[in-house]
């Protein structure tokens, strides 16, 4: 399929490499036209210079056949209108931009644009490794007031069901990560060693939920 990149800086030239090597024709748009020597020197795709919410710029980029438009300029208000006039005047269902103020997110993934918040999922990942027994998110939905997260657990509840945990903690388990494989509990399923679990939770209970993983389970000595 076809795909208009708006951006050439290391995360669009980025894209456009490994898309070009999965078999996607790409087009990539970037108002200074020394950006695209980050491309390499066999890149195939198209090269356009302008703004990216130019409707004869995305034209030439090839917009009008494009299955999927990517907004990743170094500016929030350039890539979300880009993103909006590729949906709205161009009929680009696929559409995704980069923006770095996580509340501005929440804005636009309620008008029906995915996101990605540079600066928060950065964040998350730093403290995933800063705090590697901490309850760490690993996404949010688009009002933050929900999030699926890394749950650190008191190495005393191996052996513990998953439905005990559950109801002693005060939370709802939606997959254990084991032996890098995804497993969804059952009634019968036991945490084990090494075991990571996730959890579904709100936002603001996350402290409450931590704390209480942490501890050893009711009855241990």
């Amino acid at each position: 399929m076809h795909i208009v990149i708006m951006g050439c800086g290391r995360v669009g030239s980025t894209l456009a490499h490994i898309l070009e090597d999965r078999g996607h024709s790409v087009a990539i748009i970037d108002q200074n036209p020394e950006a695209f020597r980050r491309l390499r020197g066999g890149f195939r795709g198209r090269r356009v210079t302008g703004i990216g919410f130019d409707r004869a710029v995305l034209e030439e980029a090839g917009i009008e056949r494009a299955s999927a438009f990517v907004a990743v300029s170094s500016g929030d208000n350039s890539n979300i209108i880009s993103a909006r006039v590729a949906r709205e005047t161009f009929g680009v269902e696929n559409v995704v931009a980069r923006i770095y103020d996580p509340r501005r997110a929440e804005v636009y993934q309620r008008l029906g644009i995915p996101t990605v918040a540079t600066v928060r999922w950065t964040a998350d990942q730093i403290l995933r490794r800063l705090l590697p027994n901490g309850a760490l998110p690993l996404w949010r939905d688009p009002t933050g007031e929900v999030m699926l997260a890394e749950l650190g657990v008191d190495a005393s509840w191996v052996g513990t069901k998953v439905t005990a945990f559950e109801e002693e903690v005060g939370t709802r388990v939606a997959f254990l990560s084991r032996l890098g494989e995804a497993i969804v509990p059952d009634s019968e399923t036991v945490i084990q060693d090494g075991d990571v679990v996730h959890v579904m939770a709100r936002s603001d209970d996350m402290e409450r939920l931590n704390a209480a993983a942490a501890r050893r389970p009711e009855g241990e000595r």
